[in-house]
């Protein structure tokens, strides 16, 4: 007999959400692992004693986890998300008739809380992956991507130097139409202060932005695509972005110039868990950011009792205090150099014991004096022969060239250079590149494509550390529940259970045995 459905909304109903979500779900699970009770205390100093209540910070932070759980990076989608899903509602508190929290309450909270709140989340739930020994410590995989900023490249303005601006425009670059005329999209709001809106790059830095602009100046207005703002050259020296001052222009090779973030990660080898994650400016060099990198990786493996032995980066982090600075902490550093590393003239023999070279024709250029490269800020050896043993010889054309002595600059850290290139280079450096290929490149694709990094919706570098975060946070949860999961399913867990029951029992009986005087 064919059925028919009659649907008629019941006044009184009785229901439980516990009743209706299943054993296995997701966020059954997580809610059952998670424990942000110590929020409470944390955040207590951040409100008043008087006043409307807020937002329960547990319910908030849950929130926000839902929201890069789910790659939503919409405050207004998220509510509607989790209206609709019975199984958030029961992970963040909720029942079905009570209603969610209003989605600038949640704009408004992130902004209160400070990066320390956050980062302070991130350890907790690390300590969880240790606790469960998902995280080996030892070998820490380093890496960077750039993350798209808030702030459209339409709405980028020049920087004022303290001259006029027209001349200023005459001296630097040609002037087209873009630049007589307004922002193709004028910022509502100028959050820029006056030093992110005056030009501090030196008249070198200058002339070279002046060098590489020669060849648009021709056909700046009339060539395709010149409409765009991106399709000009634009600089960090030269222009700033009103909307969000702290976003920088920055490139991959074949993508298009845009506003960004740099996102600094760091990933434990053993099990893919984020060790340590942190919002930069996009024009910074990765190099730059090492060692802060390493000190708050130490400090934070330590306390959880963990040693902290192969640092694995990529040549974007090579630099000769770097290689010093990881020998100085007790570090391998498995970095490969850039390739115009040299330590010597081609054809040249340094000899260690008296820190000088031999030249082809077995001449002495001896070590003269260290100083700071002017360009590069890096500290550097200077080797000079006197023009009297260069007198005569029979490679003097080729080797000289137009001055009459032989003198060339090599880099302060040398040793460190060759110990660092004899370990990328040994079987272990090889291991450890494949580790770092197939180890932080993969985190980074996930994050960016289905934990909610794909864009910064926040304003400012201190708010994108805390989407940061958030991202990592919930990317550490999921790989927690995934390992418990298989672990449970293998079968480990209730091996644990039974060597420990054995053992308990036998240190029981040894100690009745005790108790009892009874030798055997």
């Amino acid at each position: 007999m064919q059925g028919k459905k009659e649907y008629q909304e019941k006044l009184f109903a009785s229901f439980q959400l516990s009743e209706r979500i299943p054993k296995n779900n997701f966020y059954r699970r997580l809610g059952s692992a998670l424990d942000l009770g110590f929020l409470y205390k944390l955040t207590r100093p951040y409100y008043g004693e008087s006043g409307q209540k807020s937002i329960d910070p547990v319910v908030f932070f849950k929130l926000c986890l839902v929201g890069y759980l789910e790659n939503l990076i919409s405050d207004r989608k998220l509510i509607a998300h989790c209206s609709m899903r019975l199984d958030i509602l029961y992970f963040i508190g909720y029942d079905i008739d009570e209603e969610l929290p209003w989605h600038s309450t949640i704009s408004r909270t992130r902004q209160l809380f400070p990066e320390s709140v956050f980062e302070e989340v991130f350890t907790n739930i690390l300590q969880l992956c240790i606790e469960k020994g998902m995280v080996s410590g030892h070998t820490q995989a380093i890496d960077s991507a750039p993350v798209k900023a808030n702030a459209s490249m339409d709405t980028l303005e020049l920087k004022v130097p303290e001259e006029e601006l027209k001349e200023h425009l005459v001296r630097i670059r040609a002037i087209s139409a873009m630049d007589r005329e307004v922002p193709h999209r004028k910022s509502k709001d100028n959050k820029a202060d006056k030093g992110d809106r005056s030009i501090t790059a030196s008249g070198k830095e200058l002339n070279a932005i002046k060098s590489r602009n020669k060849k648009w100046a021709k056909d700046q207005d009339q060539r395709p695509g010149a409409g765009n703002k991106g399709a000009k050259y634009t600089s960090n020296k030269t222009h700033y972005s009103p909307t969000d001052p702290d976003a920088r222009i920055s490139v991959k090779p074949g993508k298009a110039r845009k506003l960004n973030y740099l996102s600094q990660l760091s990933v434990d080898t053993a099990h893919h868990v984020i060790t340590d994650i942190r919002a930069c400016h996009a024009d910074g060099k990765d190099n730059q950011q090492l060692q802060d990198i390493v000190q708050r990786l130490q400090r934070r493996l330590w306390q959880q009792g963990l040693v902290f032995e192969n640092c694995v980066a990529d040549t974007g982090y090579s630099s000769g205090e770097n290689y010093a600075f990881l020998e100085n902490q007790g570090l391998k550093s498995f970095i490969p150099p850039h390739g115009t590393y040299k330590g010597g003239p081609d054809g040249f023999t340094y000899i260690r014991e008296h820190d000088n070279y031999l030249c082809p024709q077995g001449k002495v250029i001896p070590f003269k004096k260290v100083f700071l490269d002017s360009r590069t800020k890096t500290k550097k050896k200077a080797y000079r022969a006197s023009s009297k043993i260069c007198k005569g010889c029979s490679i003097m054309e080729s080797c000289l060239g137009k001055v009459n002595e032989k003198q060339f600059s090599v880099t302060y850290y040398r040793a460190e250079y060759e110990r660092n290139i004899a370990r990328v280079e040994s079987p272990q450096g090889r291991y450890m590149k494949g580790k770092r290929q197939s180890t932080v490149e993969p985190v980074f694709g996930t994050l960016t494509q289905f934990m909610g990094m794909r864009k910064i919706n926040t304003i400012g570098l201190e708010q994108a550390n805390k989407v940061m975060h958030l991202s990592a946070i919930a990317y550490n949860l999921k790989k927690y529940l995934k390992f418990e999961l298989k672990r449970s399913n293998s079968g480990l867990a209730k091996l644990a259970f039974k060597v420990f029951i054995k053992s308990t029992v036998q240190d029981m009986f040894s100690v009745f045995l005790r108790h009892q005087k009874v030798t055997f």
